[in-house]
């Protein structure tokens, strides 16, 4: 597949997606949304791919958010109409049924850091700088921000960066739990490669049922009480005890030998 502001590849079941605007920061326009879209809608159904790396090319940016041309040619209709688009492409990516991997190398703001913030995991470079300035532009984050940034920090410390829309550095990002792991620069790709490798390792169905038990007994959706959330995660153990891939990897454990996923 060839892309005009994206770069995508699949290789041993990890697809890796980097945004490749570099003259303009990999801004998130409407082509990035709609080259976005049509990769996470093919990848909802690829058995060649287990996990997604995504970021972005270079050195400077992972993405430095929205790209300011088109916003500023929006009004009230429009501007509803273009929250709702980036909406809908970011919760594709949150929810399309593989990990999501974002390798955040530089800057990540504005739209940059609402794409960050839906992928399964973020991992950053000791360089990245995460923010949400809409502020400055007499907006508010309009991807998501304002609901999936209080769902991974906490309400007071979200507000502390929507309010004031200033930019927080990598360590500060893994304190306030907006990133999961800090890196060295250069380790960025090695360390999002080998974490990928991991996971594509397991069962797809085991991974993909770990991803729906927590997203509906956990802070990504309503949050159920334990009882209904344990209730939830043994409906799920139930369904893949009876799967094929159960049936491979009990079986293989049992000879001591790797096993052959089929995700079936």
């Amino acid at each position: 597949m060839q892309f005009e502001t994206l770069v995508y590849e699949v290789k041993d079941f990890v697809a890796t997606v980097t945004l490749n605007r570099p003259q303009v920061l990999h801004a998130l326009n409407a082509k990035v949304f709609d080259e976005l879209e049509d990769i996470f809608t093919d990848m909802d159904e690829n058995r060649a791919v287990r996990v997604v790396l995504l970021t972005g090319a270079g050195e400077k940016a992972f993405a430095a958010g929205a790209d300011i041309k088109e916003l500023a040619q929006t009004d009230e209709s429009s501007g509803a109409e273009k929250a709702r688009r980036g909406q809908e492409v970011l919760s594709l990516i949150e929810s399309c049924g593989k990990p999501v991997i974002a390798l955040v190398n530089g800057f990540a703001l504005g739209g940059g850091c609402e794409l960050a913030m839906a992928c399964t995991m973020r991992i950053a470079s000791e360089k990245a700088k995460l923010g949400q300035p809409e502020v400055k532009l007499g907006l508010i984050p309009g991807y998501g921000g304002t609901q999936r940034l209080p769902r991974l920090v906490g309400d007071s410390r979200a507000l502390k960066m929507l309010l004031t829309g200033e930019m927080i550095g990598a360590e500060e990002a893994l304190r306030i739990g907006l990133v999961d792991e800090v890196v060295a620069h250069e380790g960025l790709m090695a360390r999002g490669m080998e974490l990928a490798t991991a996971i594509a390792a397991a069962s797809p169905l085991a991974v993909l049922g770990c991803m729906e038990a927590v997203r509906r007994g956990g802070r990504l959706s309503a949050r159920l009480g334990q009882r209904e959330g344990m209730e939830v995660e043994a409906e799920i153990f139930g369904r893949l005890c009876g799967s094929k891939d159960k049936a491979e990897g009990t079986r293989a454990f049992l000879e001591k030998r790797a096993p052959v996923w089929m995700g079936r």
